[in-house]
């Protein structure tokens, strides 16, 4: 799927994958975020996406001319989930539509696991 504008000097189409990739970078540079999972975390095992894979943990959903974002993301163990999840939703909201001019209508943050580092 993707975001379709019309204006007066033509029509702009932007892919979901553009969305997930500034989505993605836009996470990964809060503190607390080890890295992206893939979205189909089965029996609790996930796997650490390397930067290039980072549209793998995103999901873009378009409903008319809004979009939401679901991110599936590991966290660095100690850090409080509630406030890396609001610094990661509004660090994505300001990106995306900064960056594209699409309204994002929700952010939805799936923590697939906790890593610790040594």
């Amino acid at each position: 799927m993707s975001i379709k504008m019309f204006n007066e000097n033509g029509n702009i189409t932007i892919d979901d994958q553009v969305f997930a990739t500034l989505a993605g970078l836009a996470a990964m540079e809060c503190y607390g975020v080890v890295g992206m999972a893939f979205r189909n975390a089965t029996e609790g095992i996930f796997e650490l996406l390397k930067r290039e894979q980072l549209t793998k943990g995103i999901k873009i959903t378009a409903i008319e001319d809004k979009i939401n974002i679901d991110l599936y993301i590991v966290l660095q163990y100690g850090v409080k989930i509630s406030v890396v999840a609001e610094n990661i939703i509004s660090r994505i909201k300001y990106s995306v539509e900064n960056f594209s001019g699409v309204n994002v209508d929700n952010v939805n943050i799936f923590v697939q696991g906790v890593r610790v580092q040594k």
